[in-house]
């Protein structure tokens, strides 16, 4: 049972100081690497979808989230307003407010719709101590979000994308859902009080479920205080659950914000939001990751893809000129000289890096490299460039697999 706070100290991937304060981890290098290896899948991912990505602020008035509802329904777990002259300003709990300002910034015809907006932005929860833990349950938090604002009529299509987007993600990054959860409101006065807006987003939520034919639970109590969603939840080791990632619907917001388009009847008419995370918050993804993979992560998202161990000193340049090869080929890289140990040593202490690279005498007079896999495979010498190609290509694919067995 691989617990994510040890093995992620143990392998410098991520670390936290009393001075920076709890539920705020800082990422070290290879740390950062996973982490930013995730997002560009992310981003790449949206593009090829038809998301723009956009940059907002972390800050927002108190008004803003007096309008979003945030201020009167979720309050509690934002941090207090600062006062900045008159005006009070608070670090933002969610995006959404934020890109429905942006939508709101620009007219919109029927035909621009659906308007997909994404991004990789920071917002920030006010965590009670106890709660908090590694990087499942953190006061700052990277959220990969996104915002589709449509047609009524478009919703159902734009949800089951949503799915479809994170069925795929998952397959990448080698994690299997534990269940999907129709998250409904409970009783008590943290949801907004419109039982036809709750009724609509609810059916909609269901016809998609049961159109994607995948099982799920009806779960009172878990939904947004806006409007119900749709919560892939993960499981550790323990059988602890959490949710990586969501599809909501939104009918409150647009209304808040008084959001439109032009139709085309030539009138102005409302759009719906759909909220949607691929992988949530990057911090509790790469939290799960560490504890589904023990740290052998899928060879796109390793910190070091390509470990080099050059057998002697003398093969120290050729070894050297090789990881400048993989570094022009985008791959991740190192260079394990002698002094770290015999070879057998180096080859132990690489046990997580999916390739190791061996360099003989006879590889470097060849331009040859012999790999070892991860799972223990040995293959034969052949030309480095065609071995780099081959794990280049196997990266871009985000392929589970080390190595292309037709090749072997």
């Amino acid at each position: 049972m691989h617990d994510h706070r040890k093995l992620g100290r143990e392998l410098d991937l991520f670390d936290t100081d009393p001075l920076i304060g709890a539920g705020l981890p800082y990422w070290l290098p290879d740390g950062a690497a996973v982490r930013h290896a995730l997002e560009e899948y992310v981003r790449a991912a949206e593009r090829r979808a038809g998301y723009r990505h956009v940059y907002s602020p972390v800050l927002g008035k108190r008004e803003l989230y007096e309008i979003s509802g945030h201020w009167s329904h979720y309050s509690d777990d934002m941090f207090p307003p600062m006062s900045l002259g008159a005006e009070q300003v608070v670090l933002r709990p969610s995006l959404c407010p934020h890109h429905a300002l942006i939508y709101r910034s620009r007219s919109h015809s029927h035909r621009e719709l659906p308007l997909r907006m994404a991004e990789l932005g920071g917002m920030y929860r006010s965590e009670l101590s106890g709660v908090l833990g590694g990087l499942t349950r953190v006061r700052a938090i990277q959220l990969n979000d996104a915002h589709i604002f449509c047609t009524p009529d478009q919703v159902a299509d734009e949800a089951w994308a949503a799915l479809e987007m994170i069925r795929r993600a998952y397959e990448a990054l080698g994690v299997a859902p534990a269940r999907y959860r129709l998250s409904l409101p409970g009783p008590g006065g943290k949801y907004v009080v419109a039982p036809e807006m709750w009724r609509r987003s609810t059916a909609l939520l269901t016809d998609v479920l049961d159109r994607s034919g995948l099982p799920y639970e009806a779960v009172e109590g878990e939904a947004a205080f806006y409007g119900p969603k749709i919560d892939v939840q993960v499981a550790d080791a323990a059988g602890r659950e959490s949710t990586l990632s969501t599809v909501q619907v939104d009918f409150h917001q647009p209304e808040q914000f008084d959001l439109h388009y032009i139709g085309a009847d030539g009138a102005r008419h409302r759009p719906v939001m759909v909220h949607r995370s691929v992988i949530g918050s990057v911090e509790r993804a790469v939290a799960h990751l560490i504890e589904q993979h023990g740290g052998a992560f899928p060879a796109w998202l390793a910190p070091v893809q390509v470990e080099i161990l050059p057998v002697s000193e003398a093969e120290l340049p050729n070894a050297e000129a090789l990881a400048r090869r993989c570094v022009d080929l985008g791959l991740r890289a190192e260079v394990a000289g002698p002094e770290r140990g015999s070879l057998g040593a180096r080859v132990r202490q690489a046990r997580l890096v999916p390739y190791q690279a061996v360099v003989g005498a006879k590889e470097a007079a060849d331009d040859h490299v012999a790999l070892r896999l991860r799972d223990g495979r040995r293959l034969a010498p052949r030309p480095a460039d065609d071995v780099l190609a081959r794990v280049r290509a196997l990266v871009d694919a985000h392929s589970a697999d080390l190595w292309d067995a037709a090749a072997s």
